[in-house]
């Protein structure tokens, strides 16, 4: 080795030596350098990755979007209808009241002995009062003008209230004779008459004809009559102070009073159509005074035209 050689290693150890035993002296990198080399980093991928490196960039928005909003309402409720409360039960009338389907006398006493003073027509209602012993007559308060209270045979009649607990009435005296006819008298017949189909007639309209016969001792001057068609069940009456007959259309003939023994074909109130071989009945009721009051006689008949 030459002596040149020896010379430069032996500087090489005295030069390390020294740094051997200097202490160790451990340097924290700069925060600002550190952050400028890893931008230098990232900024160099994004290079490599084709993204723009220019000073300027241009960003591109999305347009903005305003949301929808659809308002929420409170639900809408339909009113409930009202129902109107149902009866349970239909009133009846606190009163006793009657009715009759055939019009029917009202008298002073319970039959037909007592004079007439009213009567009680089909459709109307009167106050009953009391009954008599049989239960066949009722006591009520007149609907006509005559006296304020008489008695109604309830044959026709249907009654309506608390009529079981009417009180029994006693009925007045029978009327009596104004004097007493010797033995050689001969007795006046009672007021009476007879009746019986004659015939159908017609004009415009269709009715029957009915002989009277009177065979009491009384006129009569007045009349209530009805015609019941039994099959159709059609009502046709009439209320009056004559006696008339119609012949078709062309004669009328009218007569005022039917006295004693007397006879007459009336013509009984029109049917709207023609009743042949319909069963029919008449109710007749013949009266002494006009207005259908006084002495009154009632028949009823059953025939077919």
């Amino acid at each position: 080795m030459s002596r040149f050689i020896r010379i430069f290693l032996l500087a090489g150890v005295f030069l390390v030596v020294p740094s051997a035993c200097a202490p160790l002296t451990v340097s924290t990198p700069d925060s600002n350098a550190l952050g400028t080399m890893v931008a230098q980093t990232v900024f160099a991928g994004l290079t490599q990755q084709g993204f723009p490196t220019g000073a300027a960039q241009t960003e591109t928005l999305l347009p903005e979007v305003t949301p929808t909003i659809t308002p929420t309402f409170p639900p809408t409720f339909s009113p409930t209808p009202t129902e109107t409360p149902v009866p349970l039960f239909t009133p009846t009338s606190t009163v006793p009241v009657i009715s009759v389907s055939v019009p029917t006398n009202c008298r002073v006493g319970p039959g037909r002995i007592y004079d007439r003073v009213g009567a009680l027509p089909v459709g109307v209602f009167a106050e009953v009062l009391g009954r008599d012993p049989t239960g066949n007559y009722w006591y009520i308060r007149n609907p006509g003008a005559g006296a304020q209270f008489c008695w109604v045979w309830g044959e026709y009649a249907a009654l309506t209230g608390p009529f079981q607990f009417l009180p029994v009435f006693t009925p007045p005296p029978t009327p009596t004779a104004t004097s007493t006819p010797t033995p050689s008298a001969t007795p006046t017949p009672a007021p009476g008459f007879t009746a019986k189909f004659a015939g159908l007639d017609f004009c415009s309209d269709w009715w029957v004809e009915i002989e009277l016969k009177n065979t009491g001792a009384t006129p009569f001057r007045s009349m209530e009559i009805e015609i019941f068609d039994t099959v159709t069940k059609v009502k046709s009456a009439a209320l009056v102070n004559t006696f008339t007959n119609l012949d078709g259309c062309l004669k009328k003939t009218t007569k005022d009073v039917l006295g004693p023994g007397e006879t007459f074909t009336i013509s009984a109130p029109e049917f709207a159509y023609d009743p042949t071989g319909n069963r029919l009945r008449a109710t007749i009721m013949l009266c002494s005074r006009t207005g259908q009051k006084g002495v009154c006689v009632t028949e009823t008949i059953a025939f077919k035209p």
